[in-house]
């Protein structure tokens, strides 16, 4: 098949050199030209696990390229893929489908014979409509079918996702569309990946609703953790006790402060907002919403707490600064949030993540270190943000050693409480009795 991925940012890259790799010509396009002459020089403008040989040994086959020219390569295509980015809109928090939009204008262009659109890109209800009009009202004789295929992809584990799916969700009327979907992702069936055809309407609330629940997983058992740490429990052992009981399952129960990156945030606000335009408000993600918000500047003042209850003056240490592990993606991290509650405390706060330097520099303002050990320096207080593997087997005496004071905040829950103590750290953890 003849591919064209238009964005070629995370949803797009990834999705483009996994295709490419199944056998399909693929071309990504973007209006980034730096971006764009990064890629064709092999420079990969993210951090994602094993991408950057994916697309070096796709380009090198001549089966994956990228241009900055929409028309040309729509010229040609079986299937487009919109894969361009949806931030939530300045002043109410609805997807912005701008990008989406002026996409679907453009492709409508240059289409010749029978082309399937896509929208890879996460859109609320209603979306795959809107662009069939465009496309229609730009180009009346264009031969087209619009079809919705969320992503699924996970940071950090994008490509196995990808290539081992739970399920293909595709969302169509048109059955000449199903036939060129069935065959863009036939390469798959080896791995018998359920393909889900459904209305593309519930194609589209599928994916919110995906994240939605699993925001909404997080968020209760982080309430659960509050109440641990009140009544005397643990919650590493009530996740493990109800994760076990097959109807509700383990994943995405581990206590910690709050979920952020570049979904759950944005797509639990799309899926409230549109669910309020429709009359038929969604008052369980609100909820999640609210109280994701709020929780990660608790955890600020948890660690406050730890510190005897005043950080004035007093460096805080924080190990990793992205949202997860094995990701450079600092959008909405519960790092800035704890940042700002410990400068807004006086603290004086440094920090080191293993890839999300680089972006961290652009959402605060803290002394950055080039290591875990470097950071801890002379400090008060160690955080343990981020569980990247570089800080499950940190050297604790002579972490000790090097701070001002031996406390350490486990805001994942990596360390065992009596180990550290053994090492004569004061610990706290999340969803501990105190």
């Amino acid at each position: 098949m003849r591919i064209v991925m238009v964005g070629s940012g995370y949803v797009g890259l990834v999705s483009g050199a996994c295709f490419a790799d199944f056998g399909h010509d693929v071309i990504c396009v973007d209006k980034a030209a730096e971006k764009i002459d990064a890629l064709k020089n092999g420079v990969i403008p993210i951090f994602e696990p094993g991408l950057d040989s994916l697309v070096e040994s796709n380009a090198r086959s001549g089966r994956l390229s990228f241009t900055t020219e929409l028309a040309p390569a729509v010229s040609e295509a079986d299937v487009i893929f919109i894969a361009v980015g949806t931030p939530s809109r300045r002043g109410d928090g609805h997807a912005d489908l701008g990008y989406v939009y002026a996409a679907a204008k453009e492709i409508a262009a240059s289409i010749k014979g029978f082309t399937v659109v896509v929208t890879k890109s996460t859109v609320p209800v209603g979306t795959g409509d809107e662009v069939e009009r465009i496309i229609r009202e730009a180009n009346p004789d264009a031969d087209v079918a619009v079809v919705s295929n969320p992503e699924f992809l996970r940071e950090g584990a994008a490509i196995d996702d990808f290539k081992r799916p739970d399920r293909i969700v595709v969302g169509l009327s048109d059955d000449r569309a199903k036939a060129v979907m069935t065959e863009v992702y036939r390469p798959l069936f080896i791995n018998q990946s359920p393909l889900l055809f459904t209305s593309r309407r519930t194609s589209e609330l599928i994916k919110y609703a995906a994240n939605g629940f699993l925001a909404m997983k997080i968020t209760f058992i982080n309430e659960m953790a509050d109440l641990c740490e009140k009544v005397g429990a643990d919650v590493q052992d009530v996740s493990r006790g109800i994760g076990l009981d097959g109807r509700i399952g383990s994943k995405f129960l581990h206590a910690g402060p709050g979920y952020g990156g570049s979904c759950f945030p944005k797509d639990t606000l799309a899926l409230a907002k549109t669910a309020q335009d429709f009359d038929a408000p969604v008052r369980l993600i609100e909820t999640t919403i609210a109280v994701n918000d709020s929780r990660k500047r608790a955890m600020g003042r948890k660690v406050i707490a730890a510190a005897g209850g005043d950080v004035r003056g007093k460096k805080v240490a924080l190990f990793g600064l992205t949202f997860k592990p094995n990701t450079d993606d600092m959008r909405d991290s519960p790092a800035i949030a704890v940042v700002q509650a410990l400068q807004d405390a006086g603290a004086i706060v440094s920090g080191y993540d293993p890839e999300g330097m680089a972006n961290a520099r652009q959402m605060m303002d803290i002394d950055f270190a080039a290591g875990p050990y470097e950071a801890a320096e002379g400090a008060d207080v160690a955080v343990l943000v981020t569980e990247w593997n570089a800080f499950r087997a940190l050297d604790l005496d002579r972490l000790k050693s090097i701070m001002k004071t031996p406390v350490l905040v486990d805001l994942r829950n990596v360390y065992r409480a009596q180990e550290v103590e053994a090492h004569g750290f004061a610990y706290t953890g999340v969803g501990k009795s105190i």
